[in-house]
């Protein structure tokens, strides 16, 4: 058991070591990429080659998609794109020429080339992501690979020492300091290489994430979108709502009318004859009055607003000709629109599973996930089920996507089909404490200071024994003073710059988990 142990904990130090050195890597390439941006800029905005800059603005977010990506797989830190939405196409004139500014254009080419120029040079993402580019090396990438520059750095520069005239000698006591130095860093490995591989996620993540004006945007522009949508399925709500009445319970009552007035004519001479349409109009009234509650539990149940959603969906159930089970496990009661959403999204579930699907069972799972109310609908139908198909999943997407709901959709062919519902309950965000705002932007801002120019480069110096001083605190210091000034100042770098990273995540997840 303990070699099985010794096995898994070498390969997670090795898998930590080699993800870190492929994070130094990308973050090499990614300085060159900052070049590129940086001459793309110059020509673009200096000598008004404009063409150059939206490719390598593509090429920037390349690498920090990349990056987000190697966040998300190997550190666990999920990133959203901050980007703004990009701009609509333009749109022509009555006389089909294209308007841009005071100019009018035939083709829509150079208009929509301006609106994306502008749209990728006036996003503040665009040249954060320069800036992460052009740090990312110094901070996160270095951080990530220390663990594997130790090992090196004690295998192969406490060998050498460089002398005054730039060349390399062998010196057989920095060698044992060397060895000394890769033994340290390699039996620390197994916490400093996943450490370093997080903290860059954590750093990736503080400068990549989209800030509060990005997400606003993307808010405003997801809201336009699904605001047509929802004045289309409601306007389609009533129509359907006007014809069920025009047809069903209009023509009944009108019917009803004109069967009494038979009846009162005929009550005098006809007494039996009278009695029979009585008859005739009572039972039309019921049936009429059948429709006009399944009119009614269309717009809202009166089992929803009155017993909830678990309850609701139980007597949903016992209606479907379904062989349904129903578990619901949540602490209270939704927000009433949250919770007929909820309904009407399971109902259209179960209708698609008889029509479409075949289905002969169901199961129904209500929950509460964090700040999402999580319907999980799963039958055992044909599968194929697909959104663009037209079988009502569509109209379940935008009826959610007034709440920022999402369906995920599993159907092979052959089923069985399982829908996943996750609808927002909403929370309030809770304010941020004054000393953690301060000690986030102090531990951000400061914490390079005493991590690299005082810390790691003077212990790379010393490594290899270079005999430059220049403004490096510790190497000003007598001999027995300098190793615990710059472990000191790695400490003292590293313990604010992983107070700032903590603190940062907990109040992304903090916000996250207000958001719903």
């Amino acid at each position: 058991m303990d070699l099985v142990r010794l096995r898994t904990a070498g390969g997670v130090t090795l898998q930590a070591l080699a993800r870190g050195t492929a994070l130094l890597c990308v973050a090499v390439l990614g300085q060159a990429v900052a070049a590129v941006m940086l001459l793309a800029a110059t020509l673009s905005f200096g000598l008004g080659l404009v063409f150059l800059f939206p490719p390598a603005v593509r090429l920037t977010r390349a690498a920090t998609r990349l990056e987000r990506r190697l966040a998300r797989e190997w550190s666990g830190v999920k990133i959203e794109e901050p980007y703004r939405p990009a701009p609509l196409p333009p749109v022509p004139q009555a006389d089909g020429w294209y308007r841009d500014g005071r100019n009018l254009y035939r083709t829509p080419r150079i208009p929509a080339f301006n609106r994306r120029l502008k749209w990728l040079t006036t996003d503040p993402a665009t040249w954060r992501d320069l800036a992460y580019l052009l740090i990312g090396l110094w901070s996160g990438g270095l951080l990530a690979g220390a663990p594997a520059l130790l090992v090196l750095f004690g295998l192969g520069g406490g060998m050498v020492r460089f002398t005054e005239a730039g060349t390399a000698q062998v010196v057989w006591g920095n060698w044992h300091v060397g060895l000394l130095w890769a033994g340290l860093a390699l039996v620390t490995a197994p916490w400093t290489a996943p450490w370093g591989v997080r903290i860059h996620g954590q750093i990736a993540n503080s400068l990549l994430a989209p800030t509060e004006k990005a997400r606003l945007a993307r808010r405003v522009d997801h809201l336009a979108r699904t605001r047509g949508e929802v004045v289309d399925s409601q306007a389609a709500e009533l129509r359907r709502i006007e014809r069920d009445l025009h047809d069903g319970a209009q023509a009944r009552l009108v019917a009803i009318g004109m069967t009494i007035g038979a009846a009162e004519q005929l009550v005098d001479s006809d007494p039996n004859a009278a009695k029979a349409l009585l008859t005739k109009a009572r039972e039309a009234s019921v049936t009429a009055l059948h429709e006009l509650r399944q009119v009614v539990r269309g717009i809202h149940p009166p089992v929803l607003a009155e017993r909830g959603l678990g309850d609701a969906v139980r007597a949903l159930a016992l209606d479907s000709p379904l062989h349904t089970r129903v578990t619901v496990d949540l602490p209270g009661r939704p927000p009433v629109p949250v919770e007929s959403a909820a309904y009407f999204a399971i109902s259209e579930l179960l209708t698609n599973a008889v029509r479409h699907g075949d289905a002969t069972e169901a199961w129904i799972d209500i929950s509460q996930r964090g700040g999402n109310l999580r319907i999980s609908v799963t039958d055992d139908g044909q599968g194929g089920a697909d959104p663009a198909r037209g079988t009502g999943l569509s109209g379940i997407e935008r009826r959610i996507a007034a709440f920022d709901g999402v369906l995920a959709l599993n159907s092979p062919p052959g089923g069985p089909t399982t829908a996943v519902v996750e609808l927002p309950l909403g929370a309030v965000a809770t304010p941020v404490p004054t000393w953690r705002s301060v000690t986030i932007a102090v531990g951000w801002t400061l914490c390079w200071l005493p991590l690299f120019p005082q810390g790691l480069v003077p212990m790379v110096f010393k490594i290899l024994d270079v005999r430059e001083k220049s403004w490096f605190l510790a190497l000003h210091l007598p001999e027995p003073f300098q190793w615990p000034v710059i472990v000191g100042m790695i400490l003292m770098g590293g313990t604010m710059f992983t107070a700032a990273a903590v603190l940062t995540a907990q109040q992304k997840r903090a916000e996250e988990g207000a958001c719903g």
